[in-house]
């Protein structure tokens, strides 16, 4: 009797570490959403024709995405300075920010229009206006650092443009907090030529 309890429990005791070495079934993650464009390489210079330099004005890059959560409701795109702090705060200088762009959008063209609302209902503002600013550091500095940041969100943000830049983007952000799906970004390199 002894000698049958022994074996059932050895062989208990290896059905129990076999059963632990088991890898846990882990739930199957979406891919993460990406963002891309075809005017310049991520991590590379900004060509002049999407910068404060073009002389026919900034022109705003076309830009894709891809792997959209499910239940996107709209996003929210932010393209920003990280180099430059604005009157020694933690902002740094917002060149664009749309918002309200419809969640079936998988890509906004170059050139998008001016103006505070677009044709699609979304909104759009940067610190020189309600259009896209590219970038424009100085010659006598180094290459700064611009991001461009989408947010996939739950809902439909109920905010208009409004003349105090700082203000509405502190909004926004607010608005989006609890609501985010996803999020890719996006860089590029630029200065002034010398």
């Amino acid at each position: 009797m002894k000698r049958v309890s022994l074996v059932f429990a050895l062989l208990l005791s290896t059905a129990t570490i076999t059963f632990a070495q088991q890898p846990a079934t882990q739930p199957v993650r979406p891919p993460a959403m990406r963002l891309t464009t075809t005017a310049f390489a991520d991590g590379t210079i900004i060509p002049q024709k999407y910068t404060q330099v073009n002389p026919e004005g900034s022109v705003s890059p076309d830009l894709t995405w891809t792997n959209v959560p499910t239940g996107t409701q709209s996003f929210v795109l932010w393209m920003h300075d990280v180099d430059l702090a604005l009157n020694k705060t933690t902002e740094d200088n917002l060149h664009w920010m749309v918002w309200n762009i419809p969640g079936t959008y998988t890509s906004l063209p170059e050139k998008l229009a001016n103006g505070a609302q677009l044709p699609d209902g979304s909104y759009q503002i940067s610190y020189a206006g309600p259009f896209y600013r590219g970038p424009g550091a100085p010659a006598s500095g180094p290459l700064h650092h611009y991001i461009f940041e989408l947010f996939a969100l739950d809902i439909k943000l109920d905010e208009k443009a409004a003349g105090n830049v700082i203000d509405t983007k502190t909004d926004i952000f607010k608005l989006m907090q609890g609501h985010v799906l996803g999020k890719a970004a996006y860089s590029g390199l630029f200065k002034r030529p010398q």
